[in-house]
């Protein structure tokens, strides 16, 4: 196995080609998960013009020059509606000229789709609740299955419901992903100090809310006054649930991932089973670079249900017409809803 360890971008596909004895064309499959933080709400949303969304354009050339019959890559909902170029909010509205083109949301999708159209694939994708097939997570994510072939890959049937109906698995829980590791070393970041006390008064489940009423504001700071219902401030993580959405730092205070009862943010070996790693997996680097890794990963246990998808599609052992069942909480996330959904966004905008 040849392994390259650097920027993405300094991968060429005649570079590629060499070191793997093959010709374009040859390759089965390209997978990758090009950074996502550019097209995040919770950044800046600069989208393509943010250097990280460079490295997603490199990467969809890599699989128009190298040709793969699939390509399948992994990305944030943002994606759906991130534009082209971003404007700040603060200069939108009354006073300021209409949204271009380039900065209408959705944009920068389209631009995506349009690139591998051009190349000759057929993409479908969808927004996948990670708990909905086995992972002790609840992580929206996208999947883009592109075919070189023309044919439309249809979407991963769900195995995991919340509750076990639908004759499906229910929700595999935090307690199921960690109670092993109950008498493990754990290696982790401390919280602030300040906050050691606030968590003190909570219990498993529990966040800012059950704080009691003469504390919340002076637990909160300037949060306490900010909309949104900021389930993730002092939140201690329950039992019974699937995690929320491992982030890069567990201590971050609006994302806070708190161990259901001890005084301490959840362990990188917690972290590594709730991704599903295996716990000899060994992840190099300070504490701070081995969250970001793990945070940053695809769950291990999704990402080999999807490589098992995409090799029983090309065997022929799926049925291309089968009914599309609901794989997320969230509307307009899929190839069929979300176009129809830009269109009417787009005339709309044009009209401010």
């Amino acid at each position: 196995m040849t392994v390259y360890e650097g920027d993405i971008r300094s991968l060429t596909a005649p570079n590629l080609c060499a070191d793997l004895n093959i010709e374009p064309g040859e390759l089965f499959a390209i997978a990758g998960g090009p950074p996502c933080q550019a097209f995040s709400t919770a950044g800046r949303r600069l989208g393509l013009n943010d250097d990280r969304g460079n490295v997603f354009l490199h990467f969809i050339q890599l699989i128009k020059e190298l040709r793969p019959k699939y390509a399948i890559f992994e990305n944030v909902r943002g994606l759906l509606s991130a534009p082209l170029l971003h404007r700040p909010h603060v200069e939108r509205g009354n006073g300021f000229p209409d949204l271009t083109e380039e900065e209408l949301p959705g944009k920068a999708l389209l631009h995506i789709l349009g690139l591998l159209e051009q190349a000759g694939y057929r993409t479908t994708f969808t927004l996948y609740n990670t708990a909905n097939y086995g992972v002790p997570q609840i992580r929206e994510r996208l999947i883009f299955f592109a075919s070189r072939e023309g044919q439309n890959v249809p979407w991963m049937l769900p195995t995991h419901e919340e509750k076990g109906l639908y004759g499906r698995k229910p929700w595999r829980t935090l307690h199921d992903a960690i109670h092993h590791l109950s008498g493990a070393e754990h290696h982790f970041m401390q919280f602030p100090k300040d906050r050691l006390k606030y968590y003190a008064l909570l219990r498993e489940g529990q966040n800012w809310r059950d704080l009691p009423l003469e504390l919340q504001e002076a637990a909160m700071g300037e949060s306490w006054r900010s909309g949104g219902g900021r389930t993730g401030f002092y939140r201690r993580l329950a039992w019974n649930r699937p995690s929320p959405t491992l982030v890069t730092r567990p201590t971050m205070k609006a994302t806070d991932l708190c161990h259901p009862e001890e005084l301490r943010p959840l362990s990188v070996e917690e972290y590594k089973a709730i991704q599903t790693f295996p716990d000899a997996h060994q992840f190099a680097g300070k504490i701070d670079d081995v969250y970001r890794q793990i945070g940053n990963a695809v769950p291990c246990l999704f990402g080999e249900i999807v490589g098992n998808h995409i090799i029983a599609f090309d065997e022929g052992r799926l049925a291309t017409n089968q009914t599309q069942t609901k794989t997320s909480r969230y509307e307009n996330t899929d190839h069929h809803s979300w176009r129809s959904s830009v269109s009417v966004r787009e005339d709309q905008l044009t009209l401010l």
